[in-house]
């Protein structure tokens, strides 16, 4: 354990994985919270160590920090779903049934479930956030859920705002939200393998070819981004000449039905994005 201890934290964080470090360490290099504001409970070793580092008191378990949750302390629960069950009964010992807010990134899981695993003290309010908060880019949905009161997600915006956008959703939505943002990097990043593997295809040297890649990728994405008035569709036409090397590789796309695929992947995140929620 490090740091924090002698009066009750402001947040709890059941879970410290890669999302809770990209959301805490965020906020903390922003300044939304300090050092002894945060508490974390995680069991792995390794990635307690990124809090320690940071200043933040940690435990491999939320019963071991009792001592820093107070009446007010907010939860982060930032856990995979599968695991909601037994976590929540570590968490309702560690709390001791005090009405409290408790913020939940579990994708797949909605607020009355949540609140249900933990008890009616639970005021729920759901968020969702994707990786590329890890450098402040991120993008964030966040919505008031079972129990919760109008103010409760005060905590979660200023959490968020800290490593990105904030979106308002409602919950029925969240599943959708999180086959596009949820997982949506992972769409680029496998766009970006076969960007380079088509490079190396071409004749361009592996070391090169990633260079190039992360380049156009992040290039684009900026572009997209500072041409907000201008839809995707018309930033690609201005980019496909007809008859040219652009329209040549479209045209292989179109073929293999690309975007209707992508199209449909986000639909098939969003349908297992549900049946989580419902135990599958």
């Amino acid at each position: 354990m490090s740091g924090g201890e002698g009066r009750p934290a402001k947040l709890a964080s059941v879970g410290g994985g890669n999302m809770a470090q990209a959301i805490l360490l965020g906020a903390l290099g922003a300044g939304a919270l300090g050092q002894r504001d945060i508490v974390v409970a995680e069991p792995d070793e390794v990635k307690r160590r990124a809090f320690e580092d940071a200043g933040v008191r940690s435990a491999a378990r939320i019963g071991d920090l009792r001592s820093s949750i107070g009446p007010g302390t907010s939860l982060l629960l930032a856990v995979k779903p599968q695991a909601l069950g037994e976590v929540a009964r570590e968490a309702r010992e560690a709390c001791g049934g005090t009405s409290r807010v408790v913020v939940s990134i579990l994708a797949g899981a909605r607020g009355e479930r949540v609140r249900g695993a933990l008890g009616e003290w639970a005021r729920v309010v759901r968020v969702m956030p994707n990786t590329p908060a890890r450098v402040g880019r991120g993008v964030s949905a966040v919505t008031l859920s079972a129990g919760a009161e109008r103010g409760d997600d005060a905590l979660a915006r200023r959490l968020l705002s800290a490593v990105g956008n904030v979106v308002d959703l409602e919950e029925e939505l969240f599943d959708a939200f999180t086959g596009v943002a949820g997982s949506g990097p992972a769409y680029v990043f496998a766009l970006a393998e076969g960007m380079i593997a088509g490079a190396r295809e071409a004749g361009i040297p592996e070391g090169e070819a990633d260079r190039i890649v992360r380049g156009v990728i992040a290039g684009s994405a900026a572009l997209l981004s500072e041409a907000s008035g201008t839809r995707p569709a018309d930033l690609r036409a201005a980019v496909t000449s007809k008859g040219g090397t652009t329209a040549a590789a479209l045209a292989v796309w179109e073929e293999a039905g690309v975007v209707e695929a992508i199209a449909r992947a986000i639909v098939a995140a969003r349908d297992r994005g549900r049946e989580l929620d419902a135990g599958g």
